[in-house]
C-alpha cells in the first residue's frame, strides 16, 4: 500500500524554508501549508517575511492571511485548521509541504497531540495578574512550579505563561509533561530541516532586518496600528512589531529598533534550532547546498531510511508553549 507522503521543512528563521517549500511543492506537484503562527494575520507582511504571491511560483499556499491582528491565535485551533488543509490535499491528490519556524505547531500538527482544556475563570484571574504585575513576575513563578517549562518560554511571553500556568494548575501536572511524544498521525511524514551555522545565520538575520526595514516595515506597523494591532493579544508580539511599536511612541531610534529586533530574532533562532534539534526524526541538509532541491527529493523518496544528515553542521537554540 502507498502511504501518502506529508513533506515539512522546518527549521531556524531566515533558513530559506519558503523557498524550499515552494521548490518541493512544484518538483511533487504539492500545495504548501502555512505553519508559522505569525504569518496567519492579515497586512503582517514585511515583518514576518510572508512570501510575496508573485515568489510562490504558482504553488498553491494555504493558512495564509486567515486572521485579523486583533484575533488571538491558539495551536489547538491552528492544528485544526491545519490538519483539515493537509487532508484536502491528500483527497485530491496534492502533496502537503508545511512550512515554518513554530515548531509547537509542526508538532501539534503532525504528531499524536491532544491539548489540555482550559478553566476560563483560570485563565481570567491569571491575565489579570499578568496585567497587574507583568510577565516578569509569572515567569518567575512558573520557574519555581516547573523549571522546564520556565526555561523553554521566553520571560516576555505573557501569554505562554499564562497557558503554562493555567494547565498547571488544571492537571496537577508539570506543563512540560503534557508535550506530546514523537509520534506521527501522518504515517508518511516527514520532516526536512534546514542546517545553517550559526555565524552565517546571525549575519542572514541581519541582513533581513536591514530589508524589512527598507521595504516599509515601519509604515506597515503604523498601518497596523490603525487596524488595532496594539490592542491584539498575540499579534502585536511578533518579532520586530513590539520593537517599531517602541520607535513610533517615541520610545527608542529607530537604529535601536532595528538592533533590538535583530537581537530578539537572533536569540529566538537559537531556541527554534534546539527545539527542532531534540527531534531525531527531522533529516538536517545544508541550506546553501547547489544541489538543496534534489537531496530533500532523496530523502523523501525514501521516508522509511535513516534520518542522516548530508553536509551538515551542528548550530545551538523556539518557544514552545501552547
Amino acid at each position: 500500500m502507498v502511504v501518502p507522503l506529508v513533506v515539512a521543512v522546518v527549521g531556524p528563521t531566515a533558513a530559506g524554508k519558503s523557498d524550499l517549500a515552494v521548490a518541493l511543492g512544484q518538483r511533487l506537484d504539492g500545495e504548501v501549508i502555512n505553519v508559522d503562527a505569525m504569518q496567519v494575520y492579515r497586512g503582517m507582511d514585511i515583518g514576518t517575511a510572508k512570501i510575496p504571491v508573485a515568489e510562490r511560483g504558482g504553488v498553491p499556499h494555504h493558512l495564509l492571511d486567515i486572521m485579523e491582528v486583533t484575533e488571538t491565535a491558539t495551536v489547538a485551533e491552528f492544528q485544526q485548521f491545519a490538519r483539515a488543509a493537509i487532508d484536502d490535499c491528500l483527497d485530491r491528490g496534492k502533496v502537503p509541504v508545511l512550512a515554518g519556524g513554530s515548531a509547537l505547531y509542526v508538532r501539534a500538527i503532525l504528531d499524536d497531540f491532544v491539548f489540555p482544556g482550559t478553566d476560563e475563570a483560570v485563565r481570567q484571574r491569571l491575565e489579570a495578574e499578568l496585567d497587574a504585575d507583568g510577565s516578569g513576575a509569572l515567569h518567575r513563578r512558573l520557574a519555581d512550579l516547573d523549571p522546564a517549562a520556565a526555561a523553554q518560554i521566553l520571560p516576555s511571553n505573557g501569554r505562554r505563561i499564562v497557558r503554562a500556568l493555567e494547565v498547571i494548575e488544571i492537571t496537577g501536572q508539570p506543563y512540560v509533561a503534557t508535550l506530546p511524544e514523537h509520534h506521527y498521525v501522518y504515517p508518511g511524514a516527514v520532516q526536512l530541516g534546514l542546517d545553517v551555522p550559526r555565524p552565517e545565520l546571525d549575519v542572514r538575520i541581519g541582513q533581513r532586518v536591514d530589508r524589512m526595514f527598507e521595504q516599509g516595515f515601519v509604515a506597515e506597523v503604523e498601518r497596523l496600528l490603525g487596524e488595532g494591532l496594539r490592542e491584539g493579544r498575540t499579534a502585536n508580539r511578533a518579532l520586530g512589531y513590539s520593537q517599531v511599536i517602541a520607535l513610533l511612541d517615541g520610545e527608542i531610534s529607530e537604529a535601536e529598533a532595528r538592533e533590538r529586533t535583530a537581537q530578539a530574532t537572533r536569540r529566538f533562532a537559537r531556541r527554534q534550532d534546539s527545539w527542532f534539534r531534540k527531534d531525531d526524526r527531522i533529516s538536517w541538509l545544508r541550506y546553501d547546498a547547489p544541489d538543496l532541491v534534489a537531496q530533500a527529493t532523496k530523502v523523501l523518496g525514501n521516508p522509511e531510511g535513516p534520518r542522516s544528515v548530508v553536509e551538515t553542521t551542528g548550530s545551538g537554540t523556539t518557544d514552545a508553549t501552547w
